[in-house]
């Protein structure tokens, strides 16, 4: 049963009708999410008792960030997928995603500089964390380019499935960079010991900002999925039939 699943997800027109259908039930939750976090973090949830009203910016920056590492892992994992198994949908979802978490990383940066400004007194320190999700963002960019240098699509995948999977490793080390190296970046928060060091006030909406910037990339993977499936599919008879209907 499992394997007969895995195999219809590599059925390009069984991934468009699906991808369709699964769009809206991801979209609408997302939207209703972030509007509820956004509320409850930037107008309901108290001031820090140190950085005040400054810290609100991590409602928008935490999810970004890690949404910058889910995307990548997902990426890095599509890759290998499409590698291993020669799945032009995984390749697919790979190529879908890139751009999702480049936006998300660039975000998690911007809006880290924005900040670093008031805490640090500098936009920018060259401080493992940054430095290493700065890299990130080279490496979806880098993934991008090599995708785009290729005119034949199969070796355009296979050479940048390459450099998401070679790239993974960077993932762990953003994770991990303030618990290895003595990091200017604020330690994490939410999980400290199997326990939140923010009360429910703060916390939970910026759960639901999480759950909803994840949901926000699954409709968007989805969206883009189905475009790049009519990109690779174009000749085939059956999206023909999918345009007809």
């Amino acid at each position: 049963m499992a394997w007969t699943w895995f195999h219809r997800l590599a059925s390009p027109p069984h991934v468009y009708r699906l991808s369709a259908r699964l769009t809206p039930w991801l979209a609408w939750p997302a939207a209703l999410l972030i509007v509820a976090g956004l509320i409850g973090g930037l107008w309901l949830a108290p001031p820090d008792y140190q950085q005040g009203d400054g810290y609100r910016i991590i409602y928008v920056h935490a999810p970004s960030a890690w949404m910058s590492l889910f995307v990548y892992t997902t990426m890095a994992v599509a890759a290998g997928i499409g590698l291993i198994w020669r799945m032009k949908v995984a390749h697919a979802v790979a190529a879908a995603s890139a751009p999702v978490g480049a936006s998300f990383t660039f975000a998690a940066l911007v809006t880290g500089s924005l900040w670093g400004k008031p805490m640090w007194g500098t936009y920018w320190q060259w401080d493992p964390r940054l430095t290493s999700e700065l890299i990130l963002l080279f490496l979806y960019l880098g993934y991008m380019g090599l995708r785009s240098a290729f005119d034949d699509v199969q070796r355009a995948d296979r050479a940048s499935a390459v450099l998401a999977v070679v790239g993974l490793v960077n993932v762990p080390i953003i994770h991990y960079s303030v618990v290895w190296w003595n990091s200017l970046h604020q330690a994490p928060s939410l999980m400290y010991l199997g326990k939140p060091t923010m009360p429910p006030s703060m916390y939970v909406p910026l759960l639901i900002m999480l759950v909803g910037f994840t949901l926000f990339y699954g409709a968007v993977l989805l969206v883009r999925l189905r475009g790049e499936v009519l990109s690779r599919e174009r000749a085939a008879s059956w999206i023909r039939e999918a345009v007809r209907a």
